[in-house]
């Protein structure tokens, strides 16, 4: 147990000065990529902005249960009854079928096997409910309908935030669920919260559509403005292509007119749609629409069968660049609401980085206190291990770039405790075996060797919970769990390695001397 050969004692050298000298890059200015990598600092310690969204639904069901209308004619029709008045009105269907069939559609929607009305054989509970009063049917979604559309709804809204934010470049944001209508965005750093806001307010629905001269259109019209207030226009509502249908869109320069413009090209479908529109509708305006405005509406002169096009309104250069994104990250499933923002100025997290290396200082200078009073030499080994200990434990956090926060140096700082911990278990047994062992060498290796189960069964669990934490917390719990759980590992390391092999030192040079711990 004591035996250190020299390729080991080469090794936990080696190993100690390159996490010694990675925990140093983040206090020098280092050209070199590999270690000019740093600690990213937390929303609580560096400053920036948290925003917490809900997602307001209930535009997605009205349009669920819109697209429903013809699902449900046609599925009837095919079994030779005809619905009749259907109409949607406060998120439920209205219809009315003859009297002969009534028992016949009842039976269709509350058929555990009903291929009109799903999730019976999974969630014992109908996606639809049903109500009969008044010569009428009523169909809404039921509450497991409704869990389902809006964790659904969520999952889609929360990957287009997390686009948005990835292209703007964002470090280390933190983006979580809350229940199922609501998204946390912690965006440590942000120099600018309202361009966010602005992003993540936007649904981002692209439409293309003509504009028209006539009320007689067969798909309907509607009146809409311009996004800058100028004009309106007639737009019919027959959508000649969508955003789906986009494959990439960037910002750049007509050199023509000497506008900033967003080019965009489409998928194959897309491109096929937009080459037939343009053929058979040259001389037309065809309006561009985003989220219920016409950003421009350009008259088509010629066929565009390339697939790729531009939009221009009178943009700068930063406003191409946000359209761009919004067009590239797709379209949110629902409208987004801030419905709370705080922002965490940069003096603030100062103060608690500053607050939290005093606690740290003065913890560890206690416990360095403590014990070098309590085992003399070996309470100086266990210093020198516990400094080591945290070069290994920032340092393998600055090579995987983690955030710290402020709970995460609470980790580091229990850290420091669960490794003196480790030693004062050691040197107890020690003191136990030199009771009755008179050999020093066998004595501090029957030490370390019956030290070693309550050691690791109690850094084990430690880690398990540390786990628990990381995966069941949030963004604060997580850096706790972090830095606790790497700390554990560097613990380990430090201990049954770097503390060891110094004790192996000390302890030849003086084998034969009594009383040494």
């Amino acid at each position: 147990m004591l035996y250190f050969s020299k390729f080991r004692i080469i090794f936990v050298t080696l190993i100690s000065l390159f996490f010694i000298f990675i925990t140093t890059s983040n206090f020098l200015k280092l050209d070199n990529i590999f270690f000019s990598k740093k600690i990213n600092l937390g929303l609580d310690l560096q400053g920036g902005s948290y925003l917490l969204l809900e997602i307001d639904n209930n535009p997605v069901i009205e349009q669920k249960l819109q697209n429903l209308t013809l699902t449900i004619r046609t599925y009837l029709k095919e079994k030779n009854i005809r619905i009749k008045n259907i109409k949607l009105s406060n998120q439920t269907l209205i219809f009315s079928v003859d009297d002969q069939y009534k028992q016949i559609i009842l039976d269709e929607f509350n058929s555990e096997e009903s291929n009109i009305n799903p999730y019976y054989p999974r969630f014992k509970s109908h996606q639809l409910e049903i109500k009969e009063k008044d010569e009428l049917f009523f169909v809404n979604y039921s509450k497991q309908g409704l869990v389902d559309l809006k964790t659904s709804s969520q999952d889609q809204a929360l990957e287009i935030v997390r686009r948005r934010i990835d292209e703007i470049g964002t470090n280390e944001p933190n983006i979580l669920k809350r229940g199922n209508d609501r998204i946390l965005v912690e965006l440590p750093g942000l120099d600018d919260p309202m361009r966010i806001k602005s992003l993540l307010g936007k649904t981002a629905n692209l439409t293309f559509r003509f504009v028209s001269n006539s009320n007689n259109e067969s798909f309907g019209v509607e009146s809409l403005d311009y996004e800058d207030g100028s004009d309106q226009e007639i737009v019919s509502k027959r959508i000649i292509l969508s955003g789906d249908n986009l494959l990439d869109a960037q910002p750049r320069m007509d050199s023509e007119t000497n506008e900033t413009v967003v080019t965009f090209s489409l998928d194959r479908v897309g491109a096929k749609r937009f080459g037939k529109a343009t053929s058979t509708g040259i001389g037309k305006q065809l309006a561009i629409v985003l989220d219920g405005k016409i950003i421009s509406a350009p008259v088509i002169r010629d066929t565009i069968a390339s697939g790729s096009g531009q939009i221009s309104g009178g943009f700068t250069f930063q406003s191409a660049t946000d359209l761009a994104l919004l067009l590239r990250s797709g379209a949110l499933p629902a409208p987004l609401n801030i419905i709370e923002e705080r922002t965490v100025g940069p003096d603030l997290g100062q103060d608690s980085i500053n607050a939290g290396i005093i606690a740290l200082i003065i913890g560890f200078l206690l416990v360095i206190l403590f014990i070098f009073f309590k085992y003399k030499i070996f309470g100086l080994i266990t210093n020198i291990a516990l400094i080591i200990n945290l070069f290994l434990l920032v340092g393998i956090l600055t090579i995987f770039e983690a955030t710290l926060t402020l709970p995460g140096i609470a980790g580091i700082i229990l850290t420091v405790g669960m490794a003196v911990d480790a030693n004062v278990l050691i040197f107890e047994r020690i003191k136990e075996e030199l009771k009755d062992e008179k050999n020093n060498l066998i004595a501090f290796d029957s030490g370390y060797t019956k030290s070693r189960t309550a050691i690791l069964d109690a850094n084990i669990t430690t880690l398990l919970a540390a786990i628990i934490l990381f995966f069941m917390g949030s963004g604060p719990i997580k850096g706790f769990s972090l830095t606790l759980g790497v700390g554990i590992f560097t613990t380990l390391f430090s201990v049954y390695f770097i503390a060891r092999l110094l004790t192996v030192f000390y302890v030849l040079r003086n084998k034969d001397k009594k009383g040494l711990i």
